[in-house]
């Protein structure tokens, strides 16, 4: 070292890395101590949907929770429209500090990137996932007057009836139509969609009888199974739901490795600081197992997850190739 030092060159090549090594430290400094403080300040939480639904249900509930963890206000702002997309850009496009998180669900964050020409971000690029809060699943019902009582017995008949059984939509691209045209593929079956514009009318005339089955939110179809005027053959996740235990799930009952699922979770935008991004996941985690949170969440048919944000991001790199072939191969268009 000593002979180093009466070197000039080296002196001065040891004085520059001295240099960078501090310069390096100004420049980490103020980012580690903007994460050790956070938040200082007002929280913006976007759910990209309307108000009453359960993306908004999901960030006012957690929001909440955060409010009281935290000691700040988070203030649930609507950005409705275009599937989710108007609002997700908006938080694709805040400041990556943390003080700006979305909602993301299956269609942001999976079947969107083939449905829309332009949605104004990249659900990969520009967004680092926070938590997977839960899911919501799908039931199979058709109606009573089917001759049918299984999903063997559903694929039977419409193999024995190509073209004649028709399955209503509940929106283009919506959850329940992307269920359907999966099941389409993987059964190789050929059963005609009739769309709507919601799932409340779709399911009005599947009751009907004017349409023989569909693919609809647990909660909606959940009195009509009770009553008799649906019946229900199967789950569309992986698991058996918690609210229908009885029911198998398709990939049981006929077609392996069948999988659909509404899910919801918590993103920021790319590039918030690491220790940011692990407490909004502690403190969420941490909600997730609050009594009155999961009441609520049981409530609405979720299915309750959590986990770290590289689980989640690791959900959301399988959804995108999966979405994008269903969508190819149906010929699904929105724009």
């Amino acid at each position: 070292m000593t002979r180093a030092l009466a070197n000039p060159g080296n002196a001065k090549m040891l004085m520059r890395i001295a240099g960078y090594s501090i310069m390096g430290l100004s420049i980490a400094f103020p980012a580690l101590t903007a994460a050790q403080e956070y938040p200082v300040k007002p929280i913006r939480f976007i759910a990209p949907n309307l108000p009453g639904g359960p993306t908004d249900i999901l960030a006012r509930l957690l929001g909440a929770k955060l409010a009281e963890a935290f000691g700040q206000p988070v203030v649930v702002e609507n950005r409705a429209g275009a599937g989710g997309n108007i609002g997700t850009e908006v938080a694709a496009r805040a400041p990556a500090d943390g003080y700006t998180l979305v909602t993301g669900n299956n269609a942001t964050f999976g079947a969107n990137v083939s449905l829309y020409k332009s949605m104004g971000f990249d659900p990969l690029k520009d967004f680092t996932p926070v938590i997977l809060v839960g899911t919501q699943p799908n039931i199979l019902v058709v109606h009573p007057s089917m001759p049918v009582k299984s999903v063997k017995e559903l694929i039977a008949l419409a193999k024995a009836r190509p073209g004649q059984l028709n399955y209503a939509g509940s929106g283009q691209g919506a959850a329940a139509h992307l269920a359907a045209e999966l099941f389409k593929s993987m059964a190789k079956v050929n059963i005609v969609h009739v769309p709507y514009k919601s799932a409340a009318p779709a399911l009005v005339d599947v009751i009907a009888g004017h349409n023989q089955l569909m693919f609809a939110t647990a909660l909606s179809v959940q009195p009509f199974i009770k009553s008799g005027r649906l019946r229900a053959l199967a789950v569309t996740p992986a698991k058996r739901s918690r609210l229908f235990p009885e029911l198998p799930t398709i990939a049981e009952a006929g077609v392996p490795g069948f999988e659909a699922t509404t899910w919801h979770g918590v993103l920021v935008a790319a590039g918030t600081p690491a220790p940011i991004v692990t407490r909004l996941n502690a403190e969420l985690n941490r909600a997730l197992q609050m009594p009155d949170v999961r009441g609520r969440l049981t409530s609405l048919g979720a299915e309750i997850i959590g986990g770290t944000p590289r689980e989640f991001a690791d959900h959301i790199k399988t959804e995108i190739p999966k979405w994008a072939k269903i969508i190819k191969d149906a010929n699904i268009k929105l724009d």
